[in-house]
């Protein structure tokens, strides 16, 4: 089952750590703004000759297919309909500038800041969705590249609004995550970032906005979905398939407090020591993966400890006998084999059947609200954002 706002956000550590960017020219367009996975592909605004433009209050009216609207006369002179008249002609050896090309044309703007031909076509050709013609105003793909861009636009200026809500912590929980999701130590997971060509700094940066934006969804988008009991027992009962278990396993992780071969009664001693006030220290809620990263003599330290799904078959009998009474989040007490002495938490344990309704259904829940959050989200954007910004269409 998808879980909402997953951990590893729009950071993909193969390939360069590019990010994930939505398409808003597809059916689902939303889906990966929904999961806050989408990282900002639209080149920044320009500014406009004299400084930035100012932001200006929605018009009533206002909306994707508006009119342009006159510029404004900054001088606070009175307007006549007499045109001005045209600029003394200039003396000059040089030729003729060209005219402006239609690729600069402006087509649209947001709060001021223009989008121009060049902007869409790109950003459709992104998508996958070129556009051939330059008359947008008889193209429908291209009305809706532009729709679609001017929605990117306000998604970006709204998860402004969380710059200062995000802390230095969840950003470091973030990268985390990331690094132990793709299984790396600290010194390997910057290596591979040096490698992509991305600084520390930057990878926070991406971070922040990945995290800024789940927020943003989850208060405007996913917070305003209800979904009531009758439709996840609903769509439990439609999809039993999905919650049947055919095979046993278990999810372990463990610290490991080594011993060499043919130890000394003093060393296994030692160890037992140890291990033993490891496994007071879980008992009391010390957190697993920490105390695993500080004594864990096993490869899986840098991970928390974290060994994965396995087969009965492929646990060591020892190992086995005491995680089977363990219920999940459970830790066992240190158990001696040969290669030294384990101290293991069962994390989640898969028993044949088909899994009760209420163990399943919190994902459930979450999996209706990600089927619904497209729509959601592309309802905010269209009903409320465009009312709270100037949005032109020029074309």
């Amino acid at each position: 089952m998808a879980t909402a706002l997953a951990a590893s956000l729009g950071i993909v550590l193969a390939g360069g750590f590019s990010g994930c960017s939505m398409d808003l020219l597809k059916p689902g367009a939303f889906d990966a703004f929904k999961q806050a996975a989408a990282s900002s592909t639209a080149t920044a605004p320009s500014a406009s000759p004299g400084g930035a433009n100012p932001l200006h209050p929605n018009p009533p009216g206002a909306s994707f297919a508006g009119q342009a609207k006159p510029a404004p006369n900054p001088a606070g002179e009175a307007q006549t309909d007499e045109p001005p008249p045209p600029p003394a002609p200039v003396a000059s050896d040089e030729p003729p500038e060209p005219s402006t090309p239609a690729l600069d044309k402006v087509v649209a703007s947001v709060d001021g800041d223009p989008i121009t031909m060049r902007e869409v076509k790109d950003f459709a050709a992104q998508h996958g969705q070129p556009i051939q013609t330059d008359d947008f105003a008889s193209s429908d793909a291209a009305k809706a590249a532009v729709k679609a861009l001017i929605g990117e636009k306000l998604l970006e200026q709204e998860v402004k609004k969380y710059d200062d809500k995000v802390d230095d912590a969840q950003i470091d929980k973030y990268i985390q995550q990331l690094r132990q999701d793709k299984h790396l130590s600290d010194a390997e997971f910057r290596a591979q970032l040096q490698a992509s060509g991305m600084s520390y700094d930057e990878l926070r940066k991406r971070a922040r906005l990945d995290i800024e934006k789940a927020m943003m969804i989850e208060q405007e988008v996913r917070a305003k979905i209800d979904v009531s009991d009758a439709e996840i027992k609903a769509y439990y009962d439609a999809h039993k398939e999905d919650f049947t278990i055919t095979k046993e396993r278990f999810k372990l992780a463990q610290i490991l407090i080594a011993l060499p071969p043919n130890p000394t009664a003093a060393q296994v001693s030692a160890a037992q020591k140890k291990a033993d006030m490891i496994r007071a220290r879980a008992a009391k809620g010390d957190d697993f993966s920490a105390l695993a990263r500080v004594y864990s003599d096993d490869e899986s330290k840098s991970n928390g400890g974290e060994l994965g799904w396995f087969a009965p078959s492929d646990v060591m009998d020892q190992i086995l006998a005491a995680v089977k009474p363990l219920k999940p989040g459970e830790i066992s007490a240190p158990v001696r084999t040969s290669h030294g002495i384990h101290i293991v938490k069962l994390e989640e344990h898969e028993v044949p059947g088909v899994q009760p309704l209420n163990e399943v259904k919190a994902p459930i829940r979450a999996q209706l609200i990600d089927q619904q959050s497209g729509a959601q989200l592309e309802k905010w954007v269209d009903s409320d954002l465009v009312k709270q910004h100037y949005v032109e269409t020029m074309y």
